[in-house]
């Protein structure tokens, strides 16, 4: 039960760099039915991993255990996190050691036999042509200011007909390049300022977090069938992860036979 508890509490601080407060503990309770055969099945793969005498260097832990703390306005704020789920650093540091243990066998054990045809490929993507049409997008231009003022002043002088490499030398600002479509993950704010603008038309400023934002639209790329290249990294992806998950349960359920499993209710 500890385990099962110690598990749970290290998904909470996992997922909470993708989910806060309510979404997390609603995503907590939708995957919690499931750890108790997820936690025996890690179990059953740590085994394995023992029996093979893997290791993993404790700079690949302190890398991890960083990257989970950076999370964090600081470390204190970690700390604190930690204490809350009832753990301490090294409970972590256990968990992410087991976790690249894990990684590692099923690297060693189900990796090497997964391989992609040349023809497994071009078949799918002419069983599947539909799916390889991109989405109309936009080439932005993004400008970034400090302050409000700023921004509204930039984006009237640039909707005048004034040069961004005029006005560059005016305003403090920077300039990047985007290209976006409508299925990619962004901000509602920036969808419905960026998707209204025609070619050569400049939105109000928006602000996000602490700067204001000015986008320009340069361009609108129409919908294209993409080629057979273009489209084979993306599919040879996507039967790599199928055929790794199809390896990985056989080799699990092979585990399983050999194992003895009882499951009581405390």
């Amino acid at each position: 039960q500890k385990d099962l508890d110690d598990f749970v509490n290290f998904m909470r601080i996992q997922l909470s760099r993708e989910y806060k407060g309510g979404e997390l503990e609603k995503k907590i309770s939708s995957i919690k039915a499931d750890l108790l055969d997820k936690l025996i099945e890690d179990r059953l793969i740590l085994q394995e991993a023992n029996k093979n005498k893997l290791r993993v260097d404790d700079s690949r832990v302190k890398a991890k255990v960083n990257e989970i703390r950076r999370r964090y306005d600081s470390d204190t704020d970690f700390q604190r996190d930690l204490l809350s789920q009832g753990l301490v650093q090294a409970d972590i540091e256990k968990k992410v050691r087991e976790q690249l243990l894990i990684y590692s066998i099923i690297d060693e054990r189900v990796k090497p036999k997964i391989t992609i045809r040349p023809d497994e490929v071009t078949a799918f993507y002419n069983n599947n042509i539909k799916d390889f049409i991109s989405e109309e997008a936009r080439e932005l231009e993004v400008i970034a200011l400090e302050n409000e003022g700023l921004a509204k002043s930039f984006s009237y002088d640039l909707k005048r007909g004034e040069k961004l490499t005029d006005l560059a030398v005016r305003y403090p600002l920077t300039v990047n390049k985007l290209n976006v479509a409508s299925k990619d993950e962004l901000k509602k704010e920036i969808k419905d300022a960026v998707f209204k603008l025609n070619i050569d038309e400049v939105s109000d400023p928006l602000k996000i977090e602490d700067k204001y934002y000015v986008f320009k639209l340069d361009n609108i790329i129409p919908p294209r069938k993409l080629s057979l290249s273009e489209a084979q990294e993306k599919i040879h992806a996507f039967l790599f992860e199928q055929k790794m998950q199809e390896e990985f349960t056989k080799w699990l359920d092979e585990i399983k036979k050999h194992a003895y499993i009882k499951m009581t209710n405390a």
